[in-house]
């Protein structure tokens, strides 16, 4: 039996036809929610990101304000600009486009955004709210995740969860989520990373497998359970002579070698990728929702 194919696009679409008629009640109430994103220097990846959050916000009727600032730019006057946009209340969610020129520290620019207005949640008193469950919103991936296997109606409570790798911005946010209180959660999870000792014997052990280590390929069905779930969120270019461009996108999952072994995997690209920015948006009207409250 083929594995179901979890999808990005289905999941996100759900999500945005919600959006729009949260965006349509804050509207008829006189705000538009705004969302910041500052990009420092020409990083070619980056801007591909930023010109994506510009399409999708113009897309959804989301206040789109870019800010493009030189690599040059001192840490102090980018804090500035950042200061600028937590007192500006037509601004519900700034986000600093990363990586940033090696002279400007990443960790100091994310504690100068107001946590009211930290829509990609990388603030410590963010992170903290989400660790004792009363979080606002949640990091963008790790929420993605987390929505597709609600909206596939995969079973987590009581479930083992192996999360293959420990990033700040997939790993760890992922673990706690998982193991919270409620729908969606509820399980039992383990960490695994590259000084893990007996790290196939763990992963063969999920019920829920989440490879996120940057590795392409790197799970073969030797490492995975019969009837698994499968979540890869890989982004991996790799050369490939018979593309057009000549190399193509993989995930840390070898797809071919583990489809016919799981019951539910997502591709790549297709899978976890549209999920980011959907997040993203979500997190934006939630920031414009908590300020009419306020």
């Amino acid at each position: 039996m083929a594995a179901k194919l979890i999808l990005g696009k289905d999941v996100s679409e759900a999500i945005y036809s919600e959006l729009v008629d949260r965006i349509g009640a804050l509207k008829a109430k006189g705000i538009t929610p705004g969302l910041a994103v500052i990009l420092v220097g020409e990083d070619p990846a980056s801007q591909v990101y930023v010109r994506s959050k510009d399409k999708k916000c113009k897309e959804l009727g989301i206040e789109s304000i870019q800010i493009l600032l030189p690599a040059t730019i001192t840490q102090a006057e980018l804090i500035g600009k950042i200061e600028e946009l937590n007192a500006d209340k037509s601004v519900h969610g700034i986000l600093v486009q990363l990586p940033l020129p090696d002279h400007i520290d990443e960790s100091a620019v994310i504690k100068a955004i107001s946590p009211a207005k930290d829509v990609d949640c990388f603030h410590p008193f963010n992170l903290g709210k989400m660790v004792i469950g009363e979080a606002d919103f949640l990091p963008a991936t790790p929420a993605g995740i987390h929505q597709m296997i609600l909206h596939s109606g995969i079973e987590t409570a009581g479930k083992h969860v192996v999360i293959v790798g420990r990033s700040n911005i997939v790993g760890k946010p992922l673990a706690v989520i998982l193991m919270q209180k409620g729908k969606g959660a509820d399980a039992t999870v383990t960490v695994v990373n590259s000084k893990t000792e007996r790290f196939a014997e763990l992963t063969r052990q999920a019920d829920i497998l989440v490879a996120a280590i940057g590795r392409p390929e790197y799970i073969k069905a030797d490492m995975v359970k019969e009837g698994a779930v499968v979540i890869d969120v890989g982004t991996n270019r790799i050369p490939d002579p018979a593309a057009k461009n000549g190399s193509r996108l993989v995930g840390d999952v070898d797809f071919e070698d583990v489809k016919d072994k799981v019951s539910a995997i997502t591709p790549v690209p297709g899978g976890v990728g549209p999920m980011t920015i959907c997040m993203l948006m979500s997190n934006t009207v939630t920031a414009a929702e908590m300020g009419v409250s306020e």
